[in-house]
């Protein structure tokens, strides 16, 4: 069974911060930065991906609620909400999970950057893609 519905079943434990029928938030245990989050829905699906509409809209609910609530009461300067799809990603547990992480200012424990690809080809992906 994964990490994620052990804690759902209550077999490891976890300090939650929202609970329904349909998701279940819980402090992460890295503390990336100060509030930091884990939203996850109750019903096993791997990611983003493979998640129907129903699920998502739900998920997606609790975490506009949740980042503001997680925003006002920690004093945050913004907010990162970050989901990872499949291992080339960067997801490591299985289970579709979006991460909401604080941000306090340009030391936080959490590095995001985009770099231009000097081998992009941006009509090519435009005629794939629209």
């Amino acid at each position: 069974m994964c990490i994620f519905c052990s804690i759902i079943n209550n077999e490891i434990p976890s300090y939650k911060l929202y609970e329904d029928d349909d998701v279940l938030a819980f402090l992460d245990i890295s503390q990336t930065t100060f509030g930091h989050t884990v939203v996850i829905p109750k019903k096993h699906v791997t990611n983003i991906l493979e998640c129907d509409d129903e699920t998502y809209e739900k998920l997606m609910k609790v975490i506009k609620q949740l980042a503001t609530k997680i925003y006002q009461k920690t004093n945050a300067k913004g907010i990162n909400i970050l989901h990872n799809a499949n291992e080339a990603a960067g997801q490591t547990v299985m289970h579709m999970h979006y991460h909401i992480i604080p941000r306090y200012d340009e030391n936080d424990k959490l590095n995001i950057e985009f770099l231009e690809n000097p081998d992009k080809n941006i009509e090519k992906a435009y005629e794939l893609l629209k």
